[in-house]
């Protein structure tokens, strides 16, 4: 029961972000620093995590296993610039397009892990996974191809050009960044909280 609580309070937040942040903007703009948002956003997530590792440290009688030499922790910064710039790609990708179009967007994230999965993690993927993401990528493209009946056919899709630019650079950025830090998780056998402290 609990993870069906976990998905549908995942489901709800990622649905509400790009609803959320587009009813911040003022005229199609900030009128406040959106890198501050992610900074503050990892800043939550770095003091919960360092908070968690604390209380495994206090649980444990023995500590917890976490690595500390350079070779190790030098690999964290990699993923954790992506999704820096991953985040603020999204700001800057609601700015021209709707809510809507962002979230159909965001499924594009789906295909290029599959890609990213099968090229750099060497994960064989099935013929019916492949036909998924094909059909992904139809779905999401078709669906921005806009209508001439009502309109004037100025353009042929739905949303400024630089809002694909952006979406499809968001989706490239999260999943690179997504599979480098399975890549990460994997290859050692730390304790999670410090795997997170180290990546925040």
């Amino acid at each position: 029961m609990r993870w069906y609580l976990v998905a549908a309070l995942l489901t709800l937040l990622t649905s509400s972000q790009g609803i959320l942040t587009t009813l911040s903007q003022s005229h199609g703009k900030y009128k406040y620093d959106y890198a501050t948002v992610p900074f503050l956003a990892e800043v939550f997530k770095l003091v919960v995590s360092s908070f968690f590792l604390w209380k495994e440290c206090q649980a444990s009688s023995s500590a917890p296993r976490m690595t500390t030499d350079w070779k190790s922790v030098r690999l964290f910064p990699i993923p954790s610039i992506i999704y820096l710039v991953h985040n603020n790609v999204q700001f800057a990708t609601l700015t021209y397009v709707d809510p809507s179009t962002y979230q159909i967007m965001g499924n594009l994230k789906i295909v290029t892990t599959g890609i990213l999965f099968r090229f750099f993690l060497r994960r064989k993927l099935s013929t019916l996974q492949w036909m998924a993401i094909v059909l992904l990528t139809v779905g999401t493209t078709t669906s921005q191809v806009k209508g001439c009946g009502e309109a004037s056919c100025d353009s042929l899709f739905s949303a400024p050009i630089q809002g694909y630019m952006f979406g499809l650079l968001s989706a490239c950025l999260s999943a690179l960044a997504g599979v480098y830090t399975e890549y990460l998780m994997k290859k050692n056998n730390d304790t999670l909280y410090w795997q997170n402290v180290q990546l925040y």
